[in-house]
């Protein structure tokens, strides 16, 4: 028999059944369509967590800090020894302060923080408006979303706009805090996302009103990902603590995968459930067509085509569930995606992808349908093939 004869008697169930292939079909979409949507929201987690700490830079960075028995510290010859050890690129350091920022004659607790213009980079910020500080810029300041709800203003309400620093540091030898007003007048560049009250300037501006004896900490860029391990290494030789985003990205991804296995198994029953029905229908089908069967047998068709027959018909019918499945699948995603950041506007939050779709998945959801498909159907193929033709023909 040809192949296009073998495909034409397997495809013949869609004109014949078109009903019960139909619902056969939308089972195994519906089952697929839950493991796209459940993995779907495992990935959109995922990308949304991921999006929060990586960026650029941040992977090859270590965060020097100082420990809190504060045997050492981080004085700016600790800082030049770090500077030198071997794979080292370049430092960021980073100072902090108590202090207050005023706004229109308004006044609120901060925490303000002297860097220079890469720490952002090596850090893995990013700016929900405005921008970054550049190198020559001094007079520019980087504002967190705490600080704009402690004045109760908008992002485009307070870029560019004139504010005012006081910083408390310590007098030497004694436990007290002396109040220093930085004298220039500072612009709002931009707006990070921070779920605490800080502000970021040039790190020169406090440098240049006076001297501390140490920093709070400081960005180590690695020249590439393979001497992280051994530059951390050197670095906790020296009585610092030390963490590295790269570690934490890790820990991260193997969290998520957790969860999207965990949420693909709850789809898979749905899946199972669905493989259930369409094994059902080719049993209904092999017993509906027994007699043919015979009759082809007789007429010369071999068990081989008979069973290719089969396996065609379970496998189109697989594959076609799997498409459909991926069609309602990224429908209701999109549709959850839609309706998730309709609220989240209306309430004043950002738009973010709770469920999305990387290709490969998509992907291996088809592949995976084609094979579940032929799967099913390797059964009742394989009975349909081994019967007696003359058995076949007298069966009613």
């Amino acid at each position: 028999m040809r192949a296009q004869d073998i495909f034409n008697l397997s495809i013949r169930a869609f004109r014949t059944r078109p009903t019960r292939t139909g619902l056969t079909i939308l089972g195994m979409g519906v089952g697929f369509a839950a493991v796209v949507v459940l993995v779907g929201f495992g990935y959109g987690l995922q990308q949304i967590m991921l999006e929060k700490i990586i960026f650029g830079e941040a992977l090859l960075s270590l965060n020097v800090s100082n420990p809190a028995s504060k045997i050492v510290t981080l004085t700016p010859e600790k800082i030049e020894e770090i500077s030198k050890i071997e794979n080292v690129e370049r430092i960021s350091p980073l100072a902090s302060f108590p202090g207050l920022i005023t706004f229109q004659n308004i006044s609120t607790n901060i925490t303000l923080n002297g860097v220079k213009e890469d720490y952002f980079s090596l850090a893995g910020m990013k700016v929900l408006a405005g921008d970054f500080f550049k190198k020559d810029e001094r007079d520019k300041a980087i504002i967190s979303t705490t600080v704009l709800k402690l004045f109760n203003k908008k992002q485009e309400e307070i870029l560019n706009q004139p504010v005012k620093f006081k910083i408390l540091i310590a007098k030497p030898g004694t436990e007290e805090k002396e109040e220093v007003i930085l004298p220039n007048t500072y612009f709002v560049k931009g707006v990070i996302d921070n779920p605490l009250p800080v502000v970021f300037i040039h790190l020169s501006e406090l440098t240049s009103q006076f001297s501390f004896p140490y920093y709070d900490s400081v960005r180590v860029k690695v020249t590439q990902n393979k001497f992280l391990n051994e530059v951390q290494a050197k670095i906790i030789e020296k009585g610092f603590t030390v963490t590295a985003l790269s570690k934490t990205v890790e820990q991260a991804n193997k969290v998520f995968r957790a969860i999207q296995f965990t949420l693909g198994l709850f789809g898979a029953i749905a899946l199972i459930v669905s493989a259930i029905g369409m094994f059902n229908t080719m049993t209904v089908t092999l017993l509906e067509r027994t007699n043919e069967i015979g009759i082809m047998r007789t007429i010369g068709a071999s068990s081989t085509d008979i069973m290719m027959m089969f396996l065609g018909e379970s496998t189109l019918m697989g594959f076609c569930g799997g498409v459909v499945g991926i069609l309602m699948g990224v429908s209701i995603g999109k549709l959850i995606n839609f309706l998730l950041n309709l609220v989240a506007v209306k309430m004043g939050g950002v738009a973010v992808k709770l469920v999305i779709f990387p290709l490969p998945f998509l992907a291996f959801v088809l592949l995976f349908s084609f094979v579940m498909g032929f799967l099913t159907g390797l059964f009742p193929a394989r009975r349909a093939a081994s019967l007696n033709p003359l058995e076949a023909i007298r069966y009613k």
